[in-house]
């Protein structure tokens, strides 16, 4: 029986093994494991990578978007743009700040925020505005960026699933203030535990989101205001450095699979992802169907493993009950429907069908 995992984050560590093992003597001999050279380097070859002058490594991507509101002095009373379909970090950062974070829904074919439905929900506490690349898809950041400038709100980015990913030619984290990445082990770019990035163009910005992951100190033991200990490890730095130099060829290892799915699936009852774009970095294949649970237990009893992303929206968390909001129909559809299939750099073309005609052969018996 053909088993596939939903993710094999260990086929990549094949690919760096040798040179990881030969650097780590040195790494270890000089004990730069808080930040150090091999943050420093990564730092670099990711600014130069994403198309910005300054990257700013630290332990997370909710830390990444929680400095990033912070370096753009969002605050108490203040409230926060965000898709109400999203992975739950992305709500966290206004909380952190003080703010509060108000959800929109989100567009039917891309997942992305729905800018008319978030027109609908400013009022002039709203300051500021995260886009979501959902899945690995960049939001429309023209139309983001010409919304942002008509009602005055600064734009930060979470491009959490899409290391890699274009729009119009352009990078997505290069797009807008500042983009905030995660480095969590099953992204496109993923290391050996949690990281994350903040991108800017925009120097004084990055020197605060510099002071601000390192206790607040633009000194050292001088702390200038409150700080947090965000700090990248120096292994993360080495692994993410070496990783980087096969983000191109993974993420077209994404698109071949990716492909793969829509040919063989373009005639079944599922709802496909739709590419609205002029790019998609596949950090998840996420499809839709009505009977989504009875799918995905047919499909581990042939041994697939899927995903659920995410079967409960952010209005509909216990945490936010007490916001009231209402009105998401396409997210709250959304959370009922999905279901991720594997998609991952290493995927046999066995694995491949094995997921393909196993689908059609729930078609065939249901």
């Amino acid at each position: 029986m053909i088993t596939v995992p939903y993710a094999n984050i260990a086929w990549q560590w094949q690919a760096i093994k040798d040179d990881v093992l030969k650097e780590l003597p040195d790494f270890f001999e000089k004990s730069s494991f808080c930040l150090g050279e091999t943050v420093q380097a990564f730092e670099e070859e990711f600014a130069k990578y994403i198309g910005v002058k300054y990257a700013i490594g630290v332990n997370s991507g909710t830390s990444a978007l929680h400095l990033a509101l912070l370096a753009a002095k969002i605050g108490e009373k203040d409230k926060v743009l965000i898709p109400d379909y999203t992975f739950i970090a992305t709500a966290w950062a206004p909380c952190y700040v003080g703010a509060s974070p108000i959800f929109c829904d989100v567009d039917a074919d891309s997942y992305n925020i729905d800018l008319i439905d978030a027109e609908k929900r400013l009022d002039d506490k709203v300051k500021a505005i995260i886009p979501v690349h959902l899945y690995g898809q960049p939001a429309d950041m023209q139309r983001v960026q010409e919304f942002a400038e008509k009602h005055n709100l600064v734009v930060i980015e979470d491009a959490a699933q899409s290391h890699g990913a274009y729009y119009n030619g352009k990078m997505s984290g290069s797009l807008s203030k500042a983009g905030c990445f995660s480095f969590y082990p099953t992204k496109n770019l993923g290391t050996a535990g949690e990281g994350g990035m903040v991108v800017t163009d925009d120097y004084d910005f990055a020197q605060e989101v510099k002071s601000l992951r390192n206790h607040g100190e633009k000194e050292r033991y001088l702390h200038s205001v409150v700080g947090y200990n965000y700090r990248m490890e120096g292994i993360h730095g080495l692994i993410l450095g070496h990783k980087l130099k096969y983000l191109d060829k993974w993420n077209a290892m994404r698109r071949d699979i990716a492909t793969k799915y829509y040919q063989e699936l373009a005639n079944s009852p599922i709802k496909l992802p739709k590419k609205v774009g002029s790019d998609h970095v596949y950090n998840l294949f996420v499809i839709q169907f009505e009977r989504r649970d009875e799918l995905r237990k047919y499909l581990m009893s042939k041994n697939i493993a899927t995903g659920l992303h995410y079967p409960t929206s952010l209005h509909a968390q216990p945490c936010f009950k007490h916001l009231n909001m209402k009105n998401f129909p396409v997210a709250s559809e959304l959370s009922k429907r999905c279901i991720s299939l594997p998609i991952f750099p290493g995927m046999t073309d066995e694995q491949i069908y094995h997921i393909t005609d196993s689908i059609k052969g729930f078609f065939k018996n249901n």
